[in-house]
């Protein structure tokens, strides 16, 4: 099984910086964008997780760049789950430049499921964990 395609776009001009590459704002962006899809596959909506009180929130992400992207570049982002803890999930995203797959970056991230008014860690909801645990041990996207 191949990884979740999360994420497709184009880089565009107002996406680089003085040399001429996508800025870093901009990766972290269109990672964000693949969390959110990926959220959605596993039913954490932003409309589910606003009218249950509860949140997703960043406990810790890294990144790694490997190649540049130009403007004009076309980009896919492919995510597979790697661990789901009672009351987070860790999960990798892999951003390529297509048509040729060239690794671009690489955003590893920790989310952890909170109630947004006592802004504490809750379990993932049973359905969650029903849903992201067949995503584990994907193929790295290739």
């Amino acid at each position: 099984m191949e990884a979740l395609l999360t994420y497709r776009g184009v880089v565009y001009p107002w996406h680089c910086d003085h040399m001429g590459h996508m800025n870093v704002i901009w990766y972290t962006g269109k990672f964000d964008e693949a969390t959110w899809a990926l959220f959605a596959q596993l039913g954490l909506t932003p409309a589910a997780l606003r009218d249950s009180g509860r949140g997703m929130v960043a406990a810790d992400q890294h990144i790694q760049y490997s190649s540049e992207l130009l403007a004009g570049d076309l980009l896919s982002v492919h995510t597979r789950v790697l661990a789901v803890g009672g009351k987070s999930i860790r999960f990798r995203h892999e951003m390529r430049r297509e048509p040729d797959g060239q690794l671009a970056a690489v955003s590893t991230l920790v989310g952890v499921h909170i109630d947004t008014h006592l802004r504490q860690s809750l379990p993932l909801p049973k359905r969650v964990r029903e849903l992201a645990e067949p995503l584990l041990g994907l193929e790295e996207a290739q």
